[in-house]
């Protein structure tokens, strides 16, 4: 199976003909535009090994999402990071080139935060393998993790080995209706306090708040924190993990403007930058549906110690996303020039001159 992979990876080598390397195209929306053939990942697919015992899942990086959750969910598991599987095609290759993680994340952990190791193809057609099936199996740099967010730049994902976790024995969600510098207030107190927090939401003037653990530490926190539980509330986590709400998938087209993503401190009061908003991980994510230009949401963000993505939308001229600083755009050509000398892989999709 790899082989065919290999040849095609060489001959594009020699060429110097760019691929795009894509799986379900889950995600084809997210970053720049790529130029190239289309390299398809979906026939390396199936679960290589599992031990739920170990809490380690391996599998082929072009398994399904969904086939990979429903085996975990036949053993009480889960993959803790919650990735979005957006239209439902999402693959484990591109869970873990994209690097998103879902509404669980500032709680559990993050896709890099799982990774245990991989296999891949560089861009001269060697297979490369990385890392193992344990947590402690690095000893110096931890390549397999730096290929979570690398959009496909530095390499085919072949296979791919998570930690996965037990699914919690509770669940609950509270919501609470409050304006927005509340929300983030109450949010962040919250964070400080020993609460079995999963996921934090504001939209439009709604909390919404979920907790998973023990079932008495999950009726604890409902009696101190009070609130109300919606209907529910297990579709509305995965509406938002998924963006399947009208503010997600609808507002970019219909309304002509674009969804910026800006990391910042949670602690960051209400930004004013519009109306259109929805705000996750306790305030580290705002969402935005904006069409103010690039850098002003940009210049807003490193004011508040972080910075402006964008997701979904026509990219500026600069790309999707924010421009490094001279000393990492250094570090990051280096990487790319050892992985991918020719530049093969998934061309301008990361950075424009990437």
């Amino acid at each position: 199976m790899l082989t065919e992979y290999i040849d095609r990876i060489r001959a594009a080598h020699a060429a110097e003909t760019p691929l795009v390397i894509q799986g379900g195209g889950s995600k084809a929306f997210y970053g720049n535009a790529a130029a190239g053939d289309v390299l398809d990942t979906r026939s390396l697919a199936g679960v290589v090994d599992y031990q739920p015992k170990e809490l380690v899942l391996t599998a082929r990086a072009g398994t399904p999402l969904a086939e990979l959750e429903t085996l975990l969910a036949e053993h009480k598991q889960m993959l803790a990071f919650e990735p979005p599987h957006f239209n439902g095609a999402a693959t484990l290759g591109g869970c873990v080139a994209s690097g998103l993680s879902g509404p669980r994340r500032p709680y559990a952990g993050s896709v890099r935060d799982f990774v245990l190791g991989i296999r891949m193809i560089d861009g001269s057609g060697q297979p490369l393998r990385f890392g193992g099936q344990v947590i402690k199996n690095v000893a110096g740099y931890d390549v397999s993790r730096l290929m979570v967010g690398a959009l496909g730049t530095l390499g085919l994902l072949t296979e791919v080995s998570l930690k996965v976790l037990p699914r919690p024995a509770a669940e609950t969600t509270l919501q609470f209706e409050l304006d927005e510098a509340a929300a983030i207030q109450r949010m962040n107190l919250w964070a400080g306090q020993p609460l079995p927090l999963s996921a934090t939401s504001w939209h439009a003037g709604l909390l919404s708040v979920r907790l998973s653990g023990a079932p008495s530490a999950v009726r604890a926190a409902q009696v101190k924190l009070g609130g109300e539980p919606p209907h529910e509330a297990g579709a509305f986590w995965q509406r938002l993990r998924d963006q399947t709400t009208p503010f997600f998938d609808k507002r970019p087209s219909t309304f002509n403007q674009s969804l910026w993503r800006l990391a910042v401190n949670p602690t960051t009061p209400p930004l004013n930058l519009g109306d259109a908003q929805w705000i996750e991980w306790g305030g580290a994510v705002r969402w935005l549906a904006s069409d103010l230009p690039a850098a002003a949401l940009r210049e807003a963000a490193r004011g508040c110690g972080g910075h402006a993505a964008l997701f979904r939308g026509n990219a500026p001229a600069d790309g999707a996303f924010a421009p490094l600083a001279p000393a990492l755009l250094t570090l990051h050509r280096n990487l790319k020039q050892r992985f991918d000398p020719k530049g093969i892989f998934n061309r301008g999709r990361l950075y424009p001159d990437f």
